[in-house]
Protein backbone atom coordinates (compact mmCIF):
# COMPACT_ATOMS: atom_id res chain seq x y z
CA UNK A 1 0.00 0.00 0.00
CA UNK A 2 1.26 3.59 -0.18
CA UNK A 3 1.45 5.89 2.20
CA UNK A 4 0.04 9.95 2.22
CA UNK A 5 2.06 12.08 4.43
CA UNK A 6 0.09 15.06 5.67
CA UNK A 7 1.27 18.30 6.73
CA UNK A 8 0.44 19.40 10.18
CA UNK A 9 -1.66 22.63 10.80
CA UNK A 10 -1.83 24.30 14.04
CA UNK A 11 -4.16 22.64 16.38
CA UNK A 12 -4.72 20.10 14.12
CA UNK A 13 -3.65 16.11 14.58
CA UNK A 14 -1.66 14.76 12.04
CA UNK A 15 -3.35 11.83 10.71
CA UNK A 16 -1.86 8.84 8.70
CA UNK A 17 -3.91 7.77 5.91
CA UNK A 18 -4.09 4.40 3.56
CA UNK A 19 -5.57 4.55 -0.31
CA UNK A 20 -6.45 1.26 -1.16
CA UNK A 21 -5.90 -0.58 -4.68
CA UNK A 22 -8.12 -2.95 -6.93
CA UNK A 23 -6.76 -5.66 -8.45
CA UNK A 24 -6.93 -4.67 -12.68
CA UNK A 25 -9.45 -6.09 -14.71
CA UNK A 26 -7.36 -8.86 -16.09
CA UNK A 27 -6.19 -10.10 -12.80
CA UNK A 28 -10.01 -10.22 -11.95
CA UNK A 29 -10.55 -12.65 -15.08
CA UNK A 30 -7.56 -14.94 -14.10
CA UNK A 31 -8.85 -15.41 -10.87
CA UNK A 32 -12.02 -16.12 -11.79
CA UNK A 33 -11.34 -18.31 -14.49
CA UNK A 34 -8.81 -20.36 -12.26
CA UNK A 35 -11.15 -20.64 -9.64
CA UNK A 36 -13.87 -22.01 -11.88
CA UNK A 37 -11.21 -24.78 -13.41
CA UNK A 38 -10.62 -26.03 -10.28
CA UNK A 39 -13.68 -26.04 -8.96
CA UNK A 40 -15.27 -28.13 -12.71
CA UNK A 41 -11.80 -30.21 -12.07
CA UNK A 42 -13.24 -30.98 -8.73
CA UNK A 43 -16.33 -31.65 -10.24
CA UNK A 44 -15.21 -33.75 -12.50
CA UNK A 45 -12.72 -35.91 -10.26
CA UNK A 46 -15.93 -36.38 -8.05
CA UNK A 47 -18.21 -37.32 -11.03
CA UNK A 48 -16.17 -39.61 -13.18
CA UNK A 49 -13.73 -41.22 -10.02
CA UNK A 50 -10.44 -42.22 -10.48
CA UNK A 51 -10.92 -45.09 -13.35
CA UNK A 52 -12.73 -42.94 -15.73
CA UNK A 53 -10.15 -40.01 -14.87
CA UNK A 54 -7.37 -42.69 -15.81
CA UNK A 55 -9.64 -43.19 -19.43
CA UNK A 56 -9.25 -39.53 -19.70
CA UNK A 57 -5.65 -39.25 -18.59
CA UNK A 58 -4.95 -42.19 -21.33
CA UNK A 59 -6.27 -40.24 -24.08
CA UNK A 60 -4.85 -37.27 -23.39
CA UNK A 61 -1.52 -38.72 -23.23
CA UNK A 62 -2.09 -40.78 -26.34
CA UNK A 63 -2.61 -37.57 -28.06
CA UNK A 64 0.23 -35.17 -27.04
CA UNK A 65 3.07 -37.88 -25.96
CA UNK A 66 2.32 -40.80 -28.02
CA UNK A 67 5.36 -41.04 -30.57
CA UNK A 68 3.33 -41.64 -33.38
CA UNK A 69 1.37 -38.05 -34.66
CA UNK A 70 0.20 -39.90 -37.07
CA UNK A 71 -1.78 -42.65 -34.91
CA UNK A 72 -5.18 -43.29 -35.72
CA UNK A 73 -7.00 -42.08 -32.31
CA UNK A 74 -10.62 -42.16 -33.59
CA UNK A 75 -9.59 -45.76 -34.18
CA UNK A 76 -8.16 -46.31 -30.64
CA UNK A 77 -11.21 -44.53 -29.32
CA UNK A 78 -13.64 -46.79 -30.74
CA UNK A 79 -11.67 -50.13 -29.44
CA UNK A 80 -11.73 -48.16 -26.09
CA UNK A 81 -15.65 -48.22 -26.00
CA UNK A 82 -15.84 -51.49 -26.89
CA UNK A 83 -13.64 -52.72 -24.10
CA UNK A 84 -15.94 -50.54 -21.95
CA UNK A 85 -18.75 -51.82 -22.87
CA UNK A 86 -17.21 -55.19 -23.18
CA UNK A 87 -16.24 -54.71 -19.36
CA UNK A 88 -19.62 -54.77 -17.98
CA UNK A 89 -20.27 -58.32 -18.83
CA UNK A 90 -23.68 -57.35 -20.20
CA UNK A 91 -24.34 -59.55 -23.57
CA UNK A 92 -27.27 -56.75 -24.36
CA UNK A 93 -25.09 -53.88 -24.12
CA UNK A 94 -23.34 -52.22 -27.08
CA UNK A 95 -20.90 -49.72 -28.70
CA UNK A 96 -21.58 -48.69 -32.29
CA UNK A 97 -19.21 -46.65 -34.09
CA UNK A 98 -20.52 -43.94 -36.43
CA UNK A 99 -21.29 -45.60 -39.73
CA UNK A 100 -22.68 -48.19 -37.42
CA UNK A 101 -25.26 -45.81 -35.30
CA UNK A 102 -26.37 -44.22 -38.66
CA UNK A 103 -27.24 -47.91 -40.17
CA UNK A 104 -29.18 -48.94 -37.28
CA UNK A 105 -30.96 -45.57 -37.00
CA UNK A 106 -32.06 -46.43 -40.30
CA UNK A 107 -32.78 -49.78 -39.58
CA UNK A 108 -34.59 -48.95 -36.70
CA UNK A 109 -36.99 -46.20 -38.50
CA UNK A 110 -37.91 -49.84 -40.78
CA UNK A 111 -36.14 -47.30 -43.45
CA UNK A 112 -33.94 -48.19 -46.28
CA UNK A 113 -31.68 -46.73 -48.81
CA UNK A 114 -31.85 -49.19 -51.93
CA UNK A 115 -33.37 -50.26 -55.48
CA UNK A 116 -36.34 -52.33 -53.52
CA UNK A 117 -35.52 -56.04 -54.23
CA UNK A 118 -35.19 -59.19 -52.13
CA UNK A 119 -33.13 -61.45 -53.46
CA UNK A 120 -31.17 -65.15 -53.05
CA UNK A 121 -27.94 -65.55 -53.49
CA UNK A 122 -27.76 -69.18 -53.33
CA UNK A 123 -30.08 -70.72 -56.05
CA UNK A 124 -28.22 -68.95 -58.98
CA UNK A 125 -24.52 -69.64 -60.20
CA UNK A 126 -24.94 -66.77 -62.40
CA UNK A 127 -26.10 -64.12 -59.96
CA UNK A 128 -28.73 -63.00 -57.31
CA UNK A 129 -31.62 -64.58 -58.51
CA UNK A 130 -34.63 -61.46 -57.24
CA UNK A 131 -37.32 -63.08 -55.43
CA UNK A 132 -39.50 -59.81 -54.95
CA UNK A 133 -39.48 -56.67 -56.18
CA UNK A 134 -40.87 -53.63 -54.01
CA UNK A 135 -44.21 -51.58 -54.96
CA UNK A 136 -43.24 -48.04 -56.34
CA UNK A 137 -39.45 -49.01 -56.09
CA UNK A 138 -36.63 -47.82 -58.12
CA UNK A 139 -36.46 -51.56 -59.29
CA UNK A 140 -40.01 -51.41 -60.40
CA UNK A 141 -39.80 -48.22 -61.82
CA UNK A 142 -36.94 -49.78 -64.25
CA UNK A 143 -38.52 -52.66 -65.38
CA UNK A 144 -37.54 -55.45 -63.23
CA UNK A 145 -39.40 -58.27 -62.22
CA UNK A 146 -38.99 -61.42 -59.96
CA UNK A 147 -37.76 -63.92 -61.52
CA UNK A 148 -34.75 -61.79 -63.00
CA UNK A 149 -31.60 -62.69 -62.10
CA UNK A 150 -28.48 -59.60 -61.61
CA UNK A 151 -25.48 -60.84 -63.35
CA UNK A 152 -23.53 -57.32 -63.20
CA UNK A 153 -23.66 -54.55 -60.94
CA UNK A 154 -22.11 -51.76 -62.79
CA UNK A 155 -20.44 -53.86 -64.99
CA UNK A 156 -18.64 -55.84 -62.30
CA UNK A 157 -19.74 -59.50 -62.53
CA UNK A 158 -21.09 -61.04 -59.43
CA UNK A 159 -21.45 -64.64 -60.58
CA UNK A 160 -20.11 -67.20 -58.72
CA UNK A 161 -18.44 -67.01 -55.22
CA UNK A 162 -18.66 -63.01 -56.29
CA UNK A 163 -22.43 -63.30 -55.44
CA UNK A 164 -21.70 -62.76 -51.38
CA UNK A 165 -20.77 -59.22 -52.98
CA UNK A 166 -23.72 -58.49 -54.86
CA UNK A 167 -25.56 -56.52 -52.06
CA UNK A 168 -22.73 -54.42 -50.91
CA UNK A 169 -22.73 -53.76 -54.41
CA UNK A 170 -26.28 -52.39 -55.32
CA UNK A 171 -26.20 -50.51 -51.82
CA UNK A 172 -25.37 -46.51 -52.17
CA UNK A 173 -26.80 -43.42 -51.49
CA UNK A 174 -29.83 -42.21 -52.56
CA UNK A 175 -30.24 -40.19 -55.50
CA UNK A 176 -27.36 -41.94 -56.88
CA UNK A 177 -27.74 -44.58 -59.86
CA UNK A 178 -26.83 -48.15 -60.34
CA UNK A 179 -26.75 -50.08 -63.58
CA UNK A 180 -27.85 -53.54 -63.00
CA UNK A 181 -27.32 -56.59 -66.30
CA UNK A 182 -30.53 -58.48 -65.94
CA UNK A 183 -30.91 -62.12 -67.10
CA UNK A 184 -34.74 -62.75 -67.50
CA UNK A 185 -36.61 -65.91 -67.58
CA UNK A 186 -36.36 -65.93 -71.14
CA UNK A 187 -32.71 -66.22 -71.53
CA UNK A 188 -32.58 -63.05 -72.69
CA UNK A 189 -29.92 -60.42 -70.90
CA UNK A 190 -30.80 -56.50 -70.52
CA UNK A 191 -29.16 -53.71 -68.83
CA UNK A 192 -31.53 -51.20 -66.48
CA UNK A 193 -30.54 -48.45 -64.52
CA UNK A 194 -32.15 -47.84 -60.79
CA UNK A 195 -32.12 -44.90 -58.95
CA UNK A 196 -31.37 -45.34 -55.53
CA UNK A 197 -33.95 -44.37 -52.99
CA UNK A 198 -35.53 -44.36 -49.02
CA UNK A 199 -38.44 -47.19 -48.99
CA UNK A 200 -40.65 -48.56 -45.87
CA UNK A 201 -39.71 -51.50 -45.06
CA UNK A 202 -43.56 -53.28 -43.32
CA UNK A 203 -42.76 -54.90 -39.92
CA UNK A 204 -45.50 -57.15 -40.73
CA UNK A 205 -46.60 -59.25 -43.47
CA UNK A 206 -49.78 -61.31 -43.84
CA UNK A 207 -51.65 -64.30 -45.74
CA UNK A 208 -55.06 -65.87 -45.74
CA UNK A 209 -53.79 -69.95 -44.84
CA UNK A 210 -55.58 -73.23 -45.86
CA UNK A 211 -58.98 -73.41 -43.31
CA UNK A 212 -59.21 -69.26 -43.03
CA UNK A 213 -56.48 -69.48 -40.58
CA UNK A 214 -54.52 -65.88 -41.40
CA UNK A 215 -50.86 -65.75 -40.63
CA UNK A 216 -48.66 -62.86 -39.95
CA UNK A 217 -44.89 -62.95 -40.09
CA UNK A 218 -44.01 -59.90 -37.34
CA UNK A 219 -40.12 -58.93 -38.62
CA UNK A 220 -39.51 -55.74 -35.61
CA UNK A 221 -40.90 -54.29 -33.43
CA UNK A 222 -39.16 -51.11 -34.95
CA UNK A 223 -41.05 -47.65 -35.50
CA UNK A 224 -44.44 -48.30 -37.14
CA UNK A 225 -44.63 -51.86 -36.17
CA UNK A 226 -47.89 -51.89 -34.61
CA UNK A 227 -49.59 -49.48 -37.26
CA UNK A 228 -47.79 -52.30 -39.80
CA UNK A 229 -49.47 -55.70 -37.94
CA UNK A 230 -52.57 -54.12 -37.43
CA UNK A 231 -53.68 -53.32 -40.70
CA UNK A 232 -52.74 -57.07 -41.56
CA UNK A 233 -54.16 -58.42 -38.82
CA UNK A 234 -57.55 -56.06 -39.83
CA UNK A 235 -57.19 -57.24 -43.26
CA UNK A 236 -57.17 -61.18 -42.19
CA UNK A 237 -60.34 -60.33 -39.98
CA UNK A 238 -61.86 -59.11 -42.88
CA UNK A 239 -61.03 -61.96 -44.99
CA UNK A 240 -62.73 -64.29 -42.56
CA UNK A 241 -59.88 -65.53 -40.81
CA UNK A 242 -61.15 -67.87 -38.17
CA UNK A 243 -57.72 -67.95 -36.29
CA UNK A 244 -54.37 -66.09 -36.18
CA UNK A 245 -50.98 -67.88 -36.71
CA UNK A 246 -48.04 -64.69 -35.30
CA UNK A 247 -44.33 -65.71 -36.30
CA UNK A 248 -41.26 -63.89 -34.68
CA UNK A 249 -38.94 -66.37 -35.24
CA UNK A 250 -36.17 -64.06 -36.00
CA UNK A 251 -37.67 -61.36 -34.26
CA UNK A 252 -35.23 -58.99 -32.67
CA UNK A 253 -37.50 -57.26 -30.81
CA UNK A 254 -37.62 -53.49 -30.81
CA UNK A 255 -39.61 -50.65 -29.07
CA UNK A 256 -41.62 -50.87 -25.82
CA UNK A 257 -44.26 -48.35 -27.43
CA UNK A 258 -44.77 -50.95 -30.61
CA UNK A 259 -45.00 -54.06 -28.23
CA UNK A 260 -47.39 -52.56 -26.03
CA UNK A 261 -49.43 -50.86 -28.60
CA UNK A 262 -49.73 -54.32 -30.36
CA UNK A 263 -50.40 -55.98 -26.95
CA UNK A 264 -53.19 -53.08 -26.16
CA UNK A 265 -54.84 -54.12 -29.92
CA UNK A 266 -54.71 -57.97 -28.96
CA UNK A 267 -55.67 -58.27 -25.73
CA UNK A 268 -58.82 -57.22 -23.51
CA UNK A 269 -58.44 -55.20 -20.48
CA UNK A 270 -55.82 -56.30 -18.12
CA UNK A 271 -52.05 -55.05 -17.29
CA UNK A 272 -49.60 -56.58 -20.06
CA UNK A 273 -46.43 -55.62 -19.08
CA UNK A 274 -44.10 -54.27 -16.68
CA UNK A 275 -40.91 -52.04 -16.62
CA UNK A 276 -38.43 -51.81 -13.92
CA UNK A 277 -35.92 -48.98 -14.85
CA UNK A 278 -32.97 -48.27 -13.17
CA UNK A 279 -33.82 -44.84 -12.11
CA UNK A 280 -38.19 -43.60 -11.81
CA UNK A 281 -40.56 -45.76 -10.92
CA UNK A 282 -42.03 -49.10 -12.01
CA UNK A 283 -44.14 -48.49 -15.02
CA UNK A 284 -47.25 -51.03 -15.63
CA UNK A 285 -49.06 -50.99 -19.08
CA UNK A 286 -52.50 -51.65 -19.62
CA UNK A 287 -54.48 -52.61 -21.96
CA UNK A 288 -57.78 -51.27 -22.67
CA UNK A 289 -61.32 -53.79 -23.49
CA UNK A 290 -61.00 -53.52 -27.24
CA UNK A 291 -59.18 -56.85 -28.80
CA UNK A 292 -58.57 -59.51 -31.45
CA UNK A 293 -61.34 -61.96 -30.36
CA UNK A 294 -59.70 -65.22 -32.57
CA UNK A 295 -57.79 -68.33 -31.21
CA UNK A 296 -53.76 -67.00 -31.53
CA UNK A 297 -50.75 -69.43 -31.59
CA UNK A 298 -47.17 -68.06 -31.69
CA UNK A 299 -43.97 -69.30 -33.58
CA UNK A 300 -40.76 -68.69 -31.73
CA UNK A 301 -37.07 -69.75 -32.05
CA UNK A 302 -33.51 -69.59 -30.27
CA UNK A 303 -33.66 -65.75 -32.25
CA UNK A 304 -36.78 -64.50 -30.97
CA UNK A 305 -35.28 -61.70 -28.70
CA UNK A 306 -36.91 -59.38 -26.57
CA UNK A 307 -40.46 -57.87 -27.23
CA UNK A 308 -41.08 -60.72 -29.20
CA UNK A 309 -40.66 -63.32 -26.94
CA UNK A 310 -42.81 -61.03 -24.27
CA UNK A 311 -45.27 -60.75 -26.79
CA UNK A 312 -45.11 -64.82 -26.47
CA UNK A 313 -45.54 -64.84 -22.72
CA UNK A 314 -47.91 -62.35 -22.80
CA UNK A 315 -50.37 -64.08 -24.97
CA UNK A 316 -49.72 -67.09 -23.28
CA UNK A 317 -50.08 -65.54 -19.97
CA UNK A 318 -52.91 -63.56 -20.78
CA UNK A 319 -55.22 -65.78 -22.19
CA UNK A 320 -53.72 -68.89 -22.49
CA UNK A 321 -52.68 -69.00 -26.20
CA UNK A 322 -49.86 -71.91 -27.65
CA UNK A 323 -46.50 -71.58 -28.01
CA UNK A 324 -44.86 -73.87 -30.85
CA UNK A 325 -40.93 -73.77 -31.84
CA UNK A 326 -37.68 -74.09 -29.69
CA UNK A 327 -36.68 -72.15 -26.10
CA UNK A 328 -36.10 -68.59 -27.08
CA UNK A 329 -32.89 -66.62 -25.69
CA UNK A 330 -34.02 -65.24 -22.35
CA UNK A 331 -33.63 -61.35 -22.53
CA UNK A 332 -35.52 -59.29 -20.19
CA UNK A 333 -33.49 -56.00 -20.44
CA UNK A 334 -34.18 -52.71 -22.17
CA UNK A 335 -31.58 -51.03 -23.15
CA UNK A 336 -31.41 -47.23 -24.40
CA UNK A 337 -28.72 -46.22 -27.06
CA UNK A 338 -27.43 -42.81 -25.65
CA UNK A 339 -25.75 -40.67 -28.68
CA UNK A 340 -22.08 -39.68 -27.85
CA UNK A 341 -20.26 -36.62 -29.84
CA UNK A 342 -17.68 -39.06 -32.09
CA UNK A 343 -20.89 -39.42 -33.82
CA UNK A 344 -21.52 -43.38 -32.66
CA UNK A 345 -23.86 -44.30 -29.99
CA UNK A 346 -23.57 -46.13 -26.89
CA UNK A 347 -26.78 -49.02 -25.80
CA UNK A 348 -26.62 -49.98 -22.36
CA UNK A 349 -29.48 -51.70 -20.59
CA UNK A 350 -31.38 -49.66 -18.52
CA UNK A 351 -34.15 -51.32 -17.19
CA UNK A 352 -35.79 -54.82 -16.30
CA UNK A 353 -39.33 -55.75 -17.76
CA UNK A 354 -41.52 -58.85 -17.53
CA UNK A 355 -45.21 -59.69 -18.49
CA UNK A 356 -48.46 -58.13 -17.02
CA UNK A 357 -48.02 -60.63 -14.09
CA UNK A 358 -44.39 -59.92 -12.96
CA UNK A 359 -43.03 -63.15 -14.42
CA UNK A 360 -39.36 -61.96 -16.34
CA UNK A 361 -37.77 -64.08 -19.17
CA UNK A 362 -34.29 -63.12 -18.03
CA UNK A 363 -32.04 -66.34 -18.49
CA UNK A 364 -35.15 -68.44 -18.79
CA UNK A 365 -37.16 -67.37 -22.37
CA UNK A 366 -40.38 -69.04 -23.14
CA UNK A 367 -40.37 -73.22 -23.46
CA UNK A 368 -43.28 -73.85 -26.27
CA UNK A 369 -46.02 -75.99 -25.96
CA UNK A 370 -45.16 -77.89 -28.54
CA UNK A 371 -41.27 -78.10 -28.78
CA UNK A 372 -40.53 -78.46 -32.15
CA UNK A 373 -37.42 -78.34 -34.35
CA UNK A 374 -37.67 -76.83 -38.04
CA UNK A 375 -36.93 -79.35 -40.40
CA UNK A 376 -37.82 -80.62 -43.53
CA UNK A 377 -39.16 -78.70 -46.90
CA UNK A 378 -42.05 -77.47 -45.42
CA UNK A 379 -42.36 -75.94 -42.35
CA UNK A 380 -43.40 -78.03 -39.99
CA UNK A 381 -43.63 -75.27 -36.94
CA UNK A 382 -46.30 -73.95 -38.93
CA UNK A 383 -48.10 -76.58 -39.75
CA UNK A 384 -48.35 -77.88 -35.54
CA UNK A 385 -49.33 -74.19 -35.13
CA UNK A 386 -52.47 -74.34 -37.95
CA UNK A 387 -53.54 -77.90 -36.00
CA UNK A 388 -53.68 -76.17 -32.83
CA UNK A 389 -55.96 -73.80 -33.83
CA UNK A 390 -58.02 -76.11 -35.61
CA UNK A 391 -58.14 -77.45 -32.31
CA UNK A 392 -59.29 -74.02 -31.25
CA UNK A 393 -62.24 -73.51 -33.34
Amino acid sequence: MEEQMVQPIEGQTVQRTEKRRWLPGWGKILISVVLTLAVSTAGWCLLLGRSGLALVEGWLLARFAFVDTGADLDAAADQALNGLVSGLGDRWSYYLDEESYQQTQQRRANNYVGIGVTVNQTDREEGLLILSVTDGGPAQAAGVVAGDVITEVDGISIAGDARTEGADRIAGEEGTQVALTLLGEDGATRTVTCIRATLRNPSALGQMLEGDIGYVQLSNFYSGAADSFREEVDALVEQGAHGLVIDVRNNPGGYISELTAILDYLLPEGPVFQQNPRWGRQSVYVSDDSCVDLPMVTLVNADTYSAAELLAAELKEFQGSPVVGVQTSGKGYSQITFPLSNGGGLGLSTATYCTGEGNSLIGVGILPDVGLELSGTEDNQLQAAMELISEQR
